[in-house]
């Protein structure tokens, strides 16, 4: 077998393969061991008689045919691996020339796993963040545990930041109603900022029963581009407008959110829990960052197969969410004033993020021989299976190889990312 490497481009071979003589012998002597099952040779059962007399009853056409299928199919793979490339999908082989018993030649074209050169990935230059929790921080959250422990009373008043409303409302531009611009019986918060600027503040001044018409402009950055920066009309109906009668700061309310003794007990348990969860957010930007700098320094480009599984991996996603709002894909698109077009440019950039870092970080770990244990895949299987005990279909799942074979390498992504933040922390 001679083999003719081409390179089409960083993530793509053709390859032209030659077999010789003894190649198709090889393979025409599998072919007559598989078709002699079938054949009926008088004085025999079917498929007792003698190889050498069985291939005499075999058409040659068939014979032929199926040698050339177990010479291709039985040396692509052994063409790819003396390329040294390794295929991300089956190859699209052709047959160029096939002349029985003495030679074939094709070409086998295929995605590859790229060639990726690690950069100093040692010395990457990315600090972490400082965890620090403020005053304000503590306060920020004081004052929302206040609020859900607020009484609210109907009131008779002019509407105030603060208080909380019912309201019917619709959107207009330019005289024409839009999706999603439109609720009855909406209870909104003065001051949450829900809603775009001018909004809340211009429900502020009136009395339950009042209708009136608000003018605003949607932000430029608005997340629907078909709204974002035109000018709409509200037309809100004002209908119910209550007070929130806020708890006292003091013991007898921290008594009330938990086994606190003291007011001062529940701040230095919201500090405690504001700091652990800026200390997670702030470790997983380290990691983020550390990614991000290892690819930028590093050589690698994105198969475009492996591009698309992603592209389908964040569309499901978003897909899965949208579906538990009782939405589609397409009313996804709609809601974020999107064509499929445009989602798919910003999501290929994406997808093209995490490729070139998971292919950086399945290099680093080959190259720094990060591997984890069957025990501890065991141990993480077990976990799931606790987890979705109630899922026939999930423990099924769990059953299968290949899925075994995706949590260990999961396992070791998180194994590597936890080596990168080792090296650079010291």
């Amino acid at each position: 077998m001679k083999v003719t490497t081409k390179k089409l481009s960083d993530t793509s071979v053709e390859l032209k393969v030659v077999l010789d003589k003894k190649d198709l012998e090889i393979a025409e002597e599998k072919a007559v061991n598989r078709l002699a099952k079938d054949v009926k040779v008088e004085g025999f059962r079917k498929g007792k008689a003698p190889l050498d007399i069985a291939k005499k009853n075999i058409n040659p056409n068939n014979l032929a045919s199926v040698a050339l299928d177990i010479a291709v199919r039985t040396s692509v793979p052994k063409a790819f691996e003396e390329s040294k490339s390794a295929p991300l999908m089956i190859p699209q082989v052709e047959v160029t020339k096939f002349v029985p018993g003495e030679t074939a030649e094709y070409t086998a074209k295929a995605d590859v796993l790229p060639e990726v050169k690690l950069g100093d990935f040692k010395k990457l230059g990315v600090k972490k963040e400082a965890v620090k929790v403020s005053e304000k921080d503590v306060n920020d959250v004081l004052e929302s545990v206040r609020k859900a422990y607020a009484e609210k009373k109907v009131a008779k008043k002019k509407a105030a930041m603060g208080d909380e409303v019912v309201i019917d409302f619709e959107g207009s531009l330019n005289g024409e109603k839009f999706e999603g611009g439109a609720a009855k019986d909406f209870t909104l918060g003065l001051g949450s900022k829900q809603f775009i600027p001018g909004f809340e503040e211009g429900i502020v001044g009136h009395e339950s029963g009042d209708r009136f018409d608000l003018e605003l402009t949607f932000p430029k950055d608005y997340h629907a581009e078909k709204l974002a920066g035109k000018k709409t009309v509200f037309n809100v109906l004002l209908k119910q407008v209550s007070e929130l009668v806020l708890p006292e700061l003091n013991n007898e309310f921290a008594k009330k959110c938990g086994p606190f003794k003291t007011i001062d007990d529940l701040k230095a348990d919201i500090k405690k829990n504001v700091e652990a969860q800026n200390e997670a957010k702030a470790n997983e930007k380290f990691k983020d960052d550390l990614v991000n700098k290892l690819v930028e320094k590093s050589k690698v480009s994105a198969p475009e197969i492996m591009v698309k599984d992603q592209l389908n991996a964040i569309k499901n996603d978003i897909s899965a969410n949208a579906a538990r709002q009782g939405l589609a894909f397409e009313d996804y698109l709609k809601q974020t004033g999107q064509t499929e077009e445009d989602w798919e440019k910003t999501a290929r950039e994406i997808a093209e993020k995490r490729v070139k870092a998971s292919l950086c970080l399945q290099i680093l770990a080959r190259d720094e021989k990060i591997t984890v244990s069957d025990e501890v895949v065991d141990a993480k299987v077990n976990e799931l299976r606790e987890i979705y005990k109630k899922s026939k279909e999930a423990l099924k799942n769990l059953k299968d190889p290949n899925v075994r074979q995706d949590i260990k390498n999961r396992l070791t992504i998180e194994k590597t990312l936890d080596y990168l933040v080792e090296v650079n922390s010291k």
